[in-house]
């Protein structure tokens, strides 16, 4: 006779001992068991039972406020807490940062990724995501105060590469959530925005001999549900709850909305445009980096605004936005459906995403920043005496092909205005943001230069790039003065080698016409012949290389100004504030190449900065080229004529040695 998995919450808490280690679903402010969470917390306030719970979770789960796990927060309940993000428990998060309980801030996705370690009954997981951050043992291991002693990290060799081995920890009791449960505990998730990590959990759990106590909207007969439809099969579960509506919410913000649960497709045109201010101003210069059929994951706070943007800009069909929590495609949700995604074109697991993640990929992300120092590191964990926690930015900075920090200057009362296409800074924020040295180092800027990583940090008034030098003052916004509006502000000093200015479309409130810079459109325009000096000009200032294609683009487009000029050309290339990942040197060396051998006499090349001289001298020495990279237009002019004198001469020589042997 089976057995029926339908309880009351109060029988299923009852289930759960001192001492447990309890781990707990939700990603933000969606897909929380709040009324399991509810029930521990009303068990424990009545009884003073169960105490000293190991609390283990991935994202943060609660409003900020007091629900979700923030309802743990009563003294005694919880003796130690392994999760990405405290943020959303903040009384929790203060008990730490008190030395009141153990706790460890660890990589979302490690976190993630562990629930299968622990299903499978192995020791741990290896992984980089963490080198040289807080997480790293050489500097800190993960642990939020000095009351928390023990290692569960670890700097280990494998094969002359080093890796962070993090300890699993075994799991006593799973809360999870679904829509549709039968007797038998089987659980559907049609109505949930997302499935997270509810089956890793639910192995976990259940692998270890431990309970599985699974929150639900209904209950249907055995047999009602489809197999395919089935994502926890019952074999895990042992409780099933059934809760009330207000306790089973898709977010705090929402009861229910189809279009986020991908029950159904809705229109997306008549999304409301973002109003000009310094978050769209973000938003707009960040999306210039987008990569055109790339994949892309966005932030909390100024990074969403991209996805406005792109939406706006006509851009989203030709990327795919992607989040942590699994949503893949679509238009990302924002504010308490974070996580979430509207028109999504699938839903995978949570773990399985941060596999991809650190896979590789990402294309490209776009994170915010709290704090900035002069090496590039940046802090979004722990600041102004908050434990925030890293969440998954770990994971995903440390793995994209190419990374973009966005937040405004200052923080805390930041006022501008933009008019006529310039930015006006009104008041100053009462907090810098860049520091000489981050409090706690959630992203490593040497690292990211030691495995060449494209790093650039977008600002409502200018924009930084990550050089081997340092941090590069790139691109000013219109209206903005360097000794008036950035020097003063931060607490380094910046590289400043004759920055560009930002792109005036980003500060006027009409359209665009990004999709055009995207797909190279106007690259054409960038090239010009003067026929009566037979030399082809080619200004690639501010041009960025942000994937193979764009430099298939850019010969394709020199390659049909050469054929129409009728014959070998002599080029000269700027490359001010031009931009190229390291990995895409030898390519762009290959087209010069290609174009030595095929169309140009010569070519020579000007820019001021210096990485990217030393850089493209390289690569042209490389593939036997002569590497003809000045630093100023006007050398790189006279080393054309003096290359047309010399031609000239030797054309002369050679009607000399013609007449003399005709004689």
């Amino acid at each position: 006779m089976k057995k029926n998995k339908v309880t009351s919450a109060a029988e299923a808490m009852a289930l759960i001992r001192d001492g447990d280690v309890v781990t707990t679903t939700g990603f933000v402010q969606s897909c929380i068991p709040e009324a399991l969470h509810a029930a521990l917390e009303k068990r424990y306030v009545e009884t003073g039972a169960p105490r000293d719970l190991t609390l283990i979770m991935t994202a943060g789960a609660g409003d900020s406020k007091g629900l979700g796990t923030g309802r743990l927060h009563h003294e005694g309940l919880l003796s130690r807490v392994i999760a990405a993000n405290f943020g959303r428990m903040p009384k929790v998060a203060q008990a730490a940062k008190e030395n009141r309980i153990r706790g460890y801030n660890l990589p979302q996705g490690v976190i993630s990724q562990l629930y299968r370690a622990c299903a499978a009954g192995q020791p741990g997981l290896f992984s980089k995501v963490g080198l040289h951050t807080y997480v790293d043992p050489r500097h800190g291991g993960g642990k939020v105060n000095t009351l928390t002693d023990e290692e569960i990290v670890k700097v280990v060799d494998v094969d002359g590469e080093e890796w962070l081995f993090y300890k699993a920890t075994k799991i006593d009791v799973a809360f999870i959530r679904g829509t549709s449960a039968d007797p038998s505990g089987n659980i559907s998730m049609e109505k949930e925005a997302l499935t997270l990590d509810c089956l890793a959990q639910a192995m976990a759990a259940h692998n270890n001999g431990g309970i599985v106590i699974a929150q639900v909207e209904r209950i249907v007969d055995d047999g009602f549900l489809l197999p395919k439809d089935v994502r926890i099969p019952g074999i895990l579960v042992d409780c099933v709850v059934l809760a009330d509506a207000e306790h089973h919410r898709m977010n705090y913000g929402v009861q229910h909305d189809p279009a986020l649960a991908g029950q159904i497709r809705v229109p997306v045109t008549g999304i409301a445009r973002m109003k000009l201010d310094a978050r769209k101003i973000i938003a707009r210069r960040a999306a210039f980096e987008l990569p055109p059929n790339g994949v892309v994951n966005l932030g909390v706070g100024a990074p969403e605004g991209i996805s406005s943007v792109a939406n706006e800009e006509k851009v989203t069909p030709y990327i795919t936005l992607t989040t942590e929590a699994g949503a893949v495609g679509g238009v990302l949700a924002s504010g308490s459906s974070f996580g979430a995604a509207t028109n999504a074109d699938c839903i995978i697991d949570q773990n399985q995403m941060f596999d991809f993640y650190d896979g590789g990929g990402l294309d490209m992300t776009c994170l915010g920043m709290a704090e900035c120092d002069q090496e590039g590191n940046v802090n979004t964990s722990s600041f102004g005496g908050k434990l925030n926690g890293c969440g998954g930015f770990i994971n995903i900075s440390q793995n994209a092909r190419s990374v973009v920090f966005a937040g405004t200057f200052t923080a805390g009362g930041l006022e501008v205005e933009i008019e006529n296409g310039e930015l006006r800074i009104l008041k100053e924020g009462r907090s810098r943001k860049f520091l000489k040295l981050v409090e706690q180092n959630t992203f490593s800027g040497p690292y990211a230069k030691q495995r060449s990583q494209p790093v650039i940090y977008v600002t409502e008034r200018c924009v930084f790039q990550l050089t081997k030098e340092g941090l590069e003052l790139i691109e000013v916004a219109p209206g903005v003065d360097i000794e008036r509006d950035i020097l003063p502000h931060m607490d380094f000093q910046p590289i400043v080698n004759k920055p560009i200015l930002m792109d005036r479309r980003i500060f006027l409130d009409e359209p665009m016409d990004l999709l055009s810079d995207l797909l190279n459109l106007k690259l054409c325009e960038r090239v010009s012949y003067d026929s009566d000096r037979n030399i082809l000009f080619l200004n690639l200032e501010g041009w960025q290389v942000r994937q193979k294609s764009d430099i298939d683009d850019l010969r394709r487009v020199l390659v049909e100004a050469c054929e129409k000029a009728g014959k070998r050309v002599n080029s000269v290339v700027n490359h001010d504030g031009f931009r190229i990942s390291e990995a895409f040197y030898d390519d762009y060396a290959g087209m010069i190449e290609y174009l030595m051998e095929h169309y140009y006499a010569t070519t020579t090349r000007y820019t001021t900065n210096a990485f990217l001289r030393l850089k493209m001298q390289e690569a042209l020495k490389k593939r036997g080229l002569a590497p003809h990279v000045f630093e100023r237009k006007e050398d790189a002019h006279a080393f054309l004529e003096r290359h047309d004198m010399f031609n000239a001469a030797m054309g002369e020589v050679e009607e000399d040695n013609e007449a003399a042997a005709a004689a």
